[in-house]
Formats: structure tokens, sequence, C-alpha cells
């Protein structure tokens, strides 16, 4: 039994572009070298058709990856209604209440969770803590280190 993919319909979209893009055109790439590397001569020290090899490898993985997550996907849309409270989908300001830092995040399912783009899972342990809170809330989370980090909910937006 496969786990449950939680996607915004943002995400969902931005994996079919990749997927569509990785069988339509890394692929073909990718067999393009191999079959210029094999043109080397002898394979046992051709490192040019290793590293075809190598790279074919990690693209039918993705490949197979995000097939996988999208035949597993269950989509998220935000509310349809205003809602107060932090759900899948939906932007989040916090404000780290030891340094003052204010950040926004979007909260997604961990097949779309992106830190360096502000897209953080609803398994992280920010985003754990922060579902279901709302405006004004303080939420405590506590890192793998054992530290305790609170953020004060802000604002929740679309």
């Amino acid at each position: 039994m496969h786990k449950e993919e939680l996607l915004t319909e943002e995400g969902l979209v931005r994996l079919e572009e990749e997927l569509a893009h990785l069988e339509n055109v890394r692929r073909r790439e990718v067999g393009e070298r191999i079959k210029q590397a094999k043109e080397f001569g002898d394979l046992s020290e051709n490192s040019e058709y290793e590293d075809a090899k190598n790279e074919q490898a990690f693209v039918e993985a993705r490949i197979s990856e995000i097939s996988q997550i999208l035949a597993n996907a269950t989509i998220i849309s935000s509310p349809a209604k205003r809602t107060s409270k932090v759900v899948l989908g939906l932007r989040v300001e916090l404000k780290d209440l030891q340094t003052k830092d204010v950040r926004t995040y979007q909260l997604v399912g961990s097949a779309e969770a992106d830190p360096a783009h502000d897209k953080i899972s609803n398994e992280s342990p920010v985003g754990n803590a922060i579902l279901g809170s709302k405006k004004g809330d303080i939420c405590s989370v506590t890192v793998p280190s054992g530290k305790v980090l609170k953020y004060e909910v802000l604002a929740v937006r679309r």
C-alpha cells in the first residue's frame, strides 16, 4: 500500500510538467548521450558512457517517483470559504518569537515541500505544529535537537 500524497493544484501541474519533460526531452537526450558514448569504443573504461548510464538511472528513478506520487495524489484546493485556520494550501505568516524574524510559508504535502521556496510540509515539525492554528496563536515546535521554538501566527491567507 502506498502513502497518499497531498498536492495543491499548482503542485500537480508542476509535477505533470516535470514528468512530461523527463519522458519527452530528458530521456531522449540521455539516450543520445549513451549512443554517442558507445561510439568511443571500449565501454569498460568509458567515463562518458558511465556518466550517461548514471544519468539515465537518475532520470528513470525520478520518472518512477513522480508517477508514483501522481498515482496516489489527492488534490487539496484552497477552502471555498474564508477560513481563519491553517490548512493545507494556505499561506501562513509566522513570527519567530526568539529572533523576531517574520516569514511567510505555504503549507503543502510532503511531495511538494520546498523550504528554499517557502513551501513547508504538513509533516515537518513546523508544518505539523501550525496545522489547525489561527491568527494570534502561539505554536511550539520541538526540533530534532530537542530545542523548542515558538512562533506566533500573524496571518492566514490564500
